[in-house]
């Protein structure tokens, strides 16, 4: 045991997890000796014969289970990024086990009566009210506790224990079939001409994933997690635009080795009977209550505001393509439509701009450019520090101030490229969190699902790749520029609802003039984006407006449906539940299938969004205002970039995040901002 290099800090630059030592064979001793530890901590704290105080109650908790957080969240990142048949058997062994871990914790009366027991009001210096982050540290572990549900009777909380270790084993079962499904439903074509449309490189890259799944020859489209794929933009075919969208729809459908839809039942099931045994008429009702948003009525009140506009801005799209294409819109049919319209209306041919996106100069000249100029980092590449996988890279973060040598802030570890074992979409997490209470500085990770390109070739973005560059980069940020006091207010960990706002806020740098003139160029002849172009860019934004909010609705209301059941209620029937509450919010799925649908929506089912799906809108709300906030003040500049950094990037949760917001802004947003971006006005 004492060989195993998780239960020991590593030595690596900013304690980066030594990837080379880890073998899949130290997770679950590292685990369970990390829980012991952590118990044995435990028991101390709520044994102490001390007079408590804050030292020793709810700083000790903080700095308690330290091994055991080093090894989730080394585990978690990569059962998510390289989830191989050994990792996610081990994510089913030990997920009920870290489930009754937790309940252990916030379950245990002594544990909770001691901390529960100090006065916050004269737990200070010289017995004075304890503030700030203490304050806040000591109101949200409190919190948390009743929540998980410190507060019941015997009876209950064993029944509480019982749900909780089965979601856990739910939700990691939900995650390995979902990523094995994705695998399985790749699309193989025998020849090239049923691909007509698809570049050189993506025929390269389809041939190469066919050999790689074992095919001798044809071509092997991988799905992304959505259920529009981008293949259908290019594709001239139209049978196999229908085999790729049907591919995709119907994954986790079909009883078999792979079926979801009865995990996901399951799960809002007993969401739901968890969120009446602690007091809630609803699964949603309960999540929101930890959100920024006031309460389900006012996420529905958002979302209603926005179906009507949508969906009839989704009917004209809808009748112009149609005509076009003179023949009925299907769902496989819309984006090659929608992308001939932006090519002859707009003058934007959405793929030949991917000869313009070069992923290293729009992480480089874009992405990171961006944050030189608005916070003043440095990124130097570490070759000499390793990833998890192959083509997983490291940089150096650092922040170059006005005077003195740069100031090193943390790690942003880059893993750009789909893999078999990789999780759909694109995500960040984070291998360590910014403490200065423990001393520690961040390592954050941003997972893409590029195709890999073929040996030698360059890898080239689609447009909405770089955007999701842009956006998963402004989570990074989030983390690598906090200085909170205790890890548990750090960076990202913040409500649900809030934690989108500063990666959506990111996007904005994507299109800013000085940005994209340095990175959007020819990759071989280095030659700059045409201007026109860009203008012809954005003068399209709005068109497909309609299609993509009422995509996004249509998952965000399904979320919705699932988790506003009431305790007992049964879903005999899933696709069937699907479709009856898609129509009566006024949504048709015939016209536009949702983004996600119950078989493979990870966010809610693996991913933690349960109920908080919704959150993208609402915090697109902050995001618009801050835009024109942004726009206002004068753009791209330090002197905006460090009031953001200062107000609200720095600040995790260390406070109230619409206290950092109005901290910053000045005030409260207004939704307009969000009603006319999307056309919605």
């Amino acid at each position: 045991m004492t060989e195993n290099p998780l239960l020991t800090p590593s030595t690596l630059p900013y304690g980066l997890p030594d990837f080379a030592a880890i073998s899949d064979e130290h997770f679950l001793p590292a685990f369970r000796s990390g829980m012991a530890q952590h118990r044995e901590e435990l028991r101390a704290i709520a044994a102490d014969p001390a007079e408590a105080t804050f030292e020793n109650t709810f700083r000790a908790f903080e700095r308690s289970g330290g091994p055991l957080r080093r090894v989730q969240m080394v585990f978690s990142n990569l059962v998510a990024a390289d989830g191989t048949d050994t990792r996610q058997a081990i994510d089913e062994e030990i997920s009920p086990e870290l489930a009754a871990h937790e309940d252990a914790i916030y379950l245990d009366e002594d544990l909770y009566r001691r901390l529960a027991g100090l006065d916050l009001d004269a737990a200070g210096g010289a017995g004075e009210r304890l503030d700030g982050e203490d304050r806040r540290l000591a109101e949200e572990v409190l919190k948390r506790f009743r929540l998980l549900g410190a507060e019941l009777d015997a009876a209950s909380k064993a029944r509480l224990a019982f749900l909780n270790e089965r979601l856990a084993v739910l939700s990691s079962q939900y995650g390995r079939r979902m990523v094995a499904e994705n695998a399985a439903s790749a699309v193989w074509f025998g020849t090239a001409a049923e691909l007509a449309g698809l570049s050189e490189q993506d025929l390269s890259s389809a041939a190469a994933a066919a050999r790689e799944a074992g095919h001798q020859g044809g071509y092997l489209l991988t799905l992304s997690m959505f259920t529009s794929q981008p293949w259908l933009a290019v594709v001239e075919d139209r049978e196999s635009r229908r085999r790729i969208h049907e591919a995709a729809w119907r994954r986790g459908t079909t009883p078999g080795e792979h079926y979801a839809l009865d995990l996901a039942v399951e799960q809002a099931t007993l969401r739901a009977e968890k969120a009446g045994l602690l007091g809630y008429p609803s699964w949603a009702e309960y999540a929101l209550v930890d959100r920024t948003a006031p309460g389900l009525g006012a996420v529905r009140e958002l979302l209603e505001r926005v179906i009507p506009a949508a969906t009839a801005n989704a009917r004209r799209e809808r009748a112009t393509v149609q005509a076009l294409a003179g023949h009925p819109i299907e769902p496989w049919d819309w984006p090659f439509y929608a992308a001939r319209v932006e090519r002859e209306q707009y003058r934007v041919d959405a793929a030949g701009l991917r000869s313009h996106f070069e992923l290293d100069r729009v992480l480089r000249d874009g992405v990171f450019a961006a944050a030189g100029a608005l916070y003043g980092l440095s990124f130097r590449e570490r070759e000499d520090l390793s990833g998890y996988a192959p083509g997983v890279r490291v940089w150096e973060v650092s922040d170059d101030g006005p005077s003195g040598p740069p100031v090193g802030l943390g790690l942003f570890v880059g893993d750009f490229f789909t893999r078999p074992t990789k999780s759909g979409g694109a995500w960040m997490n984070s291998f360590r969190e910014a403490s200065t209470f423990l001393g520690e500085r961040p390592v954050v990770s941003n997972n893409l699902n590029i195709p890999q390109p073929a040996q030698g070739e360059p890898a080239l973005l689609t447009v909405d790749q770089v955007n999701t560059l842009f956006h998963e980069f402004g989570h990074a940020l989030h983390g690598l520029l906090s200085t909170a006091r205790y890890a548990t207010l750090s960076g990202t960990a913040v409500p649900r609802d809030f934690v989108e706002f500063p990666s959506q806020v990111n996007e904005m740098w994507m299109y800013w003039p000085q940005i994209v003139a340095g990175y959007a160029r020819h990759v071989a002849t280095g030659e700059a984006i045409d201007p026109e172009l860009l203008e012809a860019i954005e003068a399209s934004a709005l068109w497909g407006e309609g299609h993509r909010t009422t995509e996004y609705l249509g998952a965000a209301l399904l979320d919705l449906a699932w988790h506003a059941l009431a305790p007992g209620t049964t879903v005999e029937d899933p696709l069937a539940f699907e479709a009856e509450h898609l129509v009566a919010a006024g949504l048709d799925p015939e016209l536009v299938p949702p983004r996600y649908r119950s078989s493979y929506f990870k966010h809610i089912f693996s991913g933690g969004y349960a109920a908080g799906y919704y959150s993208y809108l609402w915090s697109e709300m902050l995001d618009a205002d801050t835009v024109e906030w942004f726009r206002s003040h004068g753009g791209l500049t330090r002197q905006n970039g460090e009031r953001f950094r200062a107000e609200l990037l720095s600040r995790g949760n260390t406070r109230d995040p619409m206290e950092s917001y109005r901290a910053f802004s000045g005030r409260d947003a207004d939704p307009e901002h969000l009603l006319r971006r999307r056309g919605l006005l």
